[in-house]
């Protein structure tokens, strides 16, 4: 009887989670006894992965923001390798977060164990010159944007597949609004806000104020305001950020696809939280700040002039972009008021961006397309 074949996967974030379980769930209906360990949250572990470590030790986003957390990458970084040469797995899965995850690529590579990387880091931001190392290094990368395949693939080797974006599977809604709202105390009357303040603690850290002092400026004319906490992130992280004791809002953390679904409005810090918002109609104001060294350097490197995903994806700015000293609260306000003053604008907008988004099913298909490796 053969031996059953045995995953290194690595997640370095909250979406990188999200992404992995619905990932190893597809695994296993097609291959029941894989064996599976590596790093990752609640989702990898509900799915069956045995966790090295949590994801919860490598979040973090921009150069400063990373230096300062490197121990802890180093430390993550010489586990993962150890792993590799004591059990030698015979495939490493690798989801996003590309800093960390390009280093653990090579160093796979290195050892002869092949690589399925799923969802490509953003070279069409960042510079193409990744794209062509990539393929020296990667064997199979399943990419989720239509237009990733063929940049990806355009430096002599096909080693890219579009497979579609898993959010389209991933965001089910189970419940209607109403019967969300009352599920958590809110008025089915009164207008909505919900707070996406990120998924690390250097994001939580430089939005949650000012999101909060919009939050109360709204709250003074009628809003009501829930803060949807990512799985990543610690309650005691929030409120640290608001200063200390409890949060002046409710803080939800296990509900946020039927919360997004019955919100009027919201204000999402950059990344998969602003794409899964506009997919489940919720009319939202994009905020991200750096650490000002961080975002100096990137303003040098950066070919993109879109930062939130709808808007990439669309090609246009729908949902308002606001950075650095804009995320204020005044300017919140501001450009909140002005988004839903053009609510069928956006209405339509979003009906374009889902429909652009591919067919639902990508988490099959990167399955598939990532057992093509296993032997």
């Amino acid at each position: 009887m053969a031996e059953a074949r045995e995953l290194l996967l690595v997640a370095g974030e909250a979406s990188g989670d999200l992404h992995g379980g619905a990932l190893l769930q597809a695994l296993r209906r097609r291959v029941p006894d894989l064996q599976v360990s590596g790093v990752g949250g609640v989702r990898l572990r509900a799915a069956g992965m045995e966790l090295l470590a949590d994801v919860s030790s490598l979040s973090a986003a921009g150069v400063v923001e990373i230096l300062g957390s490197i121990r802890r990458h180093h430390r993550v970084m010489r586990l993962l390798k150890r792993h590799m040469d004591r059990r030698c797995p015979d495939l490493v899965v690798l989801i996003d977060y590309p800093g960390f995850n390009l280093m653990v690529a090579r160093e796979a590579h290195r050892r002869g164990i092949p690589v399925f990387f799923y969802i490509a880091p953003q070279v069409w931001a960042w510079g193409r010159g990744r794209a062509r190392r990539m393929a020296g290094f990667i064997d199979r990368l399943a990419v989720i944007f239509p237009f990733e395949e063929g940049l990806f693939n355009a430096h002599g080797r096909a080693f890219a597949r579009y497979v579609g974006h898993p959010l389209l599977d991933e965001i089910q809604v189970t419940a209607a609004p109403a019967q969300t709202r009352r599920r958590h105390g809110l008025d089915p009357d009164r207008p909505l806000l919900v707070l996406m303040p990120g998924s690390r603690r250097s994001e939580i850290r430089l939005l949650l104020p000012p999101l909060l002092a919009a939050a109360e400026r709204l709250r003074s004319q009628g809003w009501q305001v829930v803060l949807l906490r990512a799985s990543t992130i610690d309650p005691t992280v929030l409120e640290r950020a608001a200063g200390g004791g409890p949060l002046p809002i409710p803080c939800i953390a296990d509900d946020t696809v039927n919360l997004l679904h019955a919100a009027d409005a919201g204000l999402v810090s950059s990344g998969t939280a602003t794409l899964q918002a506009a997919l489940l109609g919720c009319p939202h104001v994009i905020v991200y700040r750096f650490n000002w060294l961080t975002y100096l350097l990137a303003r040098l490197v950066t070919r993109h002039r879109l930062l939130g995903l709808p808007n990439v994806v669309l090609g246009r700015v729908v949902f308002p972009e606001l950075l650095q000293e804009r995320v204020n609260p005044a300017e919140l306000v501001a450009a909140l008021q002005c988004l839903l003053a053009e609510r069928s604008r956006v209405e339509a907008a979003i009906a374009d961006l889902r429909g652009r988004m591919g067919p639902p099913g990508a988490s099959g298909r990167a399955a598939d397309a990532l057992l093509e490796l296993l032997p």
